[in-house]
């Protein structure tokens, strides 16, 4: 996944610069709460079953959005879509992690570092230049 972004117009919420429509900023904020109600990690059957209730609009939970405070809201979101928009891209940019031996999805660090590592990259590539920042 590419993320673009203006540095001068960054959005405060971490999941806007990184999903592109506000109904997959939801959905990825839910899933985050969802996995962090569960002491951070899931099962597979864990989260099959929060894709199912999203597919199914049974899914209910209160938003911080303003036009929502204090609401509860069923949120509906289609299952292919939530693993291919939502949960892949997760997976690849280090914001979950899924443990192959115990089946489990695990909220990650590796963004973070992974972000860290590539701003070093970029102060690497100045210096063959001479540029030292």
């Amino acid at each position: 996944m590419v993320i673009l972004f203006d540095r001068f117009n960054l959005p405060e919420d971490i999941f806007e610069i990184i999903f592109s429509t506000g109904q997959q900023t939801i959905v990825a904020r839910e899933l985050i709460k969802f996995m962090s109600e569960h002491t951070g990690e899931i099962t597979k059957t864990e989260m099959s079953l929060f894709a199912t209730q999203l597919h199914d609009g049974v899914y209910e939970t209160t938003l911080d959005d303003p036009q929502y405070k204090g609401k509860k809201v069923k949120l509906s979101y289609n299952k292919r879509q939530f693993y291919d928009r939502i949960l892949t891209p997760m997976k690849a940019m280090g914001l979950i992690d899924y443990d192959l031996y115990k089946k489990t999805y695990k909220i990650s660090a590796k963004f973070s570092n992974d972000l860290m590592k590539i701003g070093l990259q970029w102060k690497t590539e100045l210096r063959k230049y001479g540029i030292n920042l």
